[in-house]
């Protein structure tokens, strides 16, 4: 759902901000009063062509930003976290848009304010937008929406989910046949090269911590002498001097003791002085048997330098770490372990992917059934409720190719498997009498297929295609009682999806939840393009408006406050 869209310096628009209702979003206004600068800027937002031609006259810059609260998808979040694009939790994810331009021709594109290409932007556009109108078809003429729309009507939701898990795992086994059949040389020289690794890993007999360890050891052996000296010293200056720190301590304590028996305040830091002593004498005898083991051994010197050569090496070749070797060293032996039992393996495998064949093709034929049977009934609704929208004569088919089974059968014939099933569809159309059906993006004009794609989505299940859905010249040819029933139909879809369209006719307005007045007034010598919301009031006069014309009638009036009782 598109909540907020601001437009600068774009065509005629100076800075223009538009806040849109979840429902139905009417836009009127003269002809020519810049309805579909509106629909250019949001296609230009999804992914359209921004050109320096597009630039307001005499500016410099443009820019286009929408705000849009799609539905929580595992394939919109994939995508998202694919671009590195990060997204809030909660059960809608918040996408903010911008794109802008310049004189220069510079262009930039910011996806939750981060830099992004036209190619991923054009991959998030079937989860925000579907554009109708002005030659725009982006997803009516997209056999997958035809798939989707067909299955969304014969409610078949539960038997694709389970279908796309039996061809997951399909493919997951398929794969791992494929990578247990490399190459035999290339396997024979991956097993030499996985044990010639695991055979230097093991020899080395790494260990974690070995390597501070031995680092501490050489540090102790380099400076024997020094530590020799130090030790020495302390031990005097703790123990063995005449004023040494314990003899010090021995007599503050005596000291202590005469003034505790004045004041007993005091005879509680004698505990404490002891404490010191006991741990006073804890480390001269520490520093003096540390002395004494102190020797220096040029030989374990040597004997250390070249350990902690090995180990660099090594970590370097292995995961920069002793760690990380270590890790290597199980993932090599697994891969060596499942290289040498794949012969075994591969037979297990097969036979896997035997069962799971089955199992996908008994799921995918159940779903072919079931589109077959649901084709008839969704062809003769589209057909009944064209008729509605001034298309009397147009016919309508579901067009559905599946391989036969003997393709099927065969193993090379699982080219055709897809997590949607083994059915091809398409929808064929024709608008006059006589003419035979073709496919769509031969026989449909633009306001053909946006009244099409109107009547595919409300009888289809229309809440299978939650998103903000724009009709431009879906009025085109007709007027009157057809009105009335685009008008209705685009009431219904808006209760599951957000409409914005752009009409002409009042009997379509009426059912407008937010109304739009788009206008083009000449302001110090310049044409701007501003947009008014309209309350009730406002939309009376509109409404009169689009009913007489310039002059506007008080019978007009009271036929517009008839028309907003919906």
């Amino acid at each position: 759902m598109l909540t907020f869209l601001n437009i600068s310096n774009f065509a005629l628009v100076d800075d223009l901000r538009i806040e849109f209702e979840h429902g139905l979003n009417l836009l009127t206004g003269e002809t020519g009063s810049g309805k579909s600068i509106i629909v250019d800027a949001l296609g230009v937002l999804i992914g359209g062509r921004f050109t320096a031609d597009l630039l307001k006259s005499g500016e410099q810059n443009a820019s286009v930003e929408g705000l849009f609260s799609a539905p929580r998808t595992r394939q919109l979040e994939q995508k998202l976290c694919e671009a590195g694009i990060e997204v809030d939790g909660g059960k809608a994810i918040e996408i903010v848009i911008r794109r802008e331009t310049s004189a220069g021709g510079r262009n930039k594109i910011f996806i939750n304010h981060q830099l992004a290409t036209q190619s991923l932007l054009r991959e998030l556009r079937p989860f925000l937008v579907d554009i109708h109108g002005q030659g725009d078809q982006q997803t009516l003429f997209d056999r997958e929406t035809h798939l989707e729309m067909l299955d969304a009507y014969a409610g078949a939701g539960s038997m694709r989910e389970q279908i796309a898990t039996h061809h997951r795992k399909f493919v997951v086994l398929r794969e791992e046949i494929d990578s247990l059949r490399r190459d035999e040389a290339e396997k024979l020289q991956l097993v030499d090269i996985l044990r010639f690794q695991i055979d230097e890993l093991e020899r080395a007999e790494l260990a974690v911590g070995e390597d501070e360890r031995l680092e501490e050891e050489r540090r102790r052996l380099m400076n024997v002498e020094k530590l020799t000296k130090l030790c020495g010293e302390s031990f005097d200056t703790i123990y063995e001097d005449s004023d040494s720190a314990i003899a010090r301590i021995g007599q503050a304590a005596r000291r202590v003791e005469e003034i505790g028996e004045f004041d007993s305040s005091f005879r509680s830091y004698l505990e404490g002085l002891a404490s010191s002593r006991a741990l006073l004498e804890d480390l001269a005898l520490a520093l003096r048997d540390f002395a004494a083991g102190l020797e220096f051994q040029p030989g374990r010197l040597a004997e250390i330098d070249a350990r902690l050569v090995d180990m660099a090496r090594l970590k370097r070749k292995y995961g920069g770490s002793i760690e990380g070797a270590l890790e290597h060293l199980a993932r090599s032996q697994d891969r060596l372990r499942n290289i040498e039992q794949s012969d075994e393996r591969e037979m297990e495998l097969i036979a896997e992917l035997r069962v799971a064949r089955e199992v996908y093709l008994d799921a995918a034929r159940k779903l072919h059934r079931e589109r077959v049977r649901a084709a008839k009934r969704f062809e003769q609704a589209v057909e009944r409720d064209l008729s509605q929208v001034a298309m009397e004569g147009a016919r309508f088919q579901v067009h559905i190719v599946s391989p036969p089974d003997s393709d099927l059968n065969d193993e090379s014939g699982s080219g055709s498997f897809a997590e949607s099933g083994i059915d091809r569809i398409e929808f064929l159309f024709s608008a006059n009498v006589g003419e035979s059906v073709k496919p769509l993006a031969k026989v449909a004009s633009g306001g053909e297929a946006s009244r099409l794609m109107l009547v595919l989505k409300t009888v289809a299940a229309a809440s299978e295609f939650p998103r903000t859905i724009v009709f431009d010249e879906i009025d085109s040819g007709i007027g009157g009682r057809a009105s009335e029933a685009v008008g209705a139909k685009l009431k219904k879809l808006s209760e599951t999806n957000q409409v914005l369209c752009v009409t002409h006719q009042p009997q379509i307005a009426r059912f407008a939840e937010a109304h739009l007045l788009v206008r083009k007034d000449a302001v110090s010598g310049r044409t701007q393009v501003t947009i008014d919301r309209l309350d009730r009031r406002g939309r009376v006069e509109e409404l009169a408006r689009m009913l007489t014309g310039a002059e506007i009638t008080e019978s007009a009036r009271r036929h517009a406050r008839e028309l907003l009782k919906v």
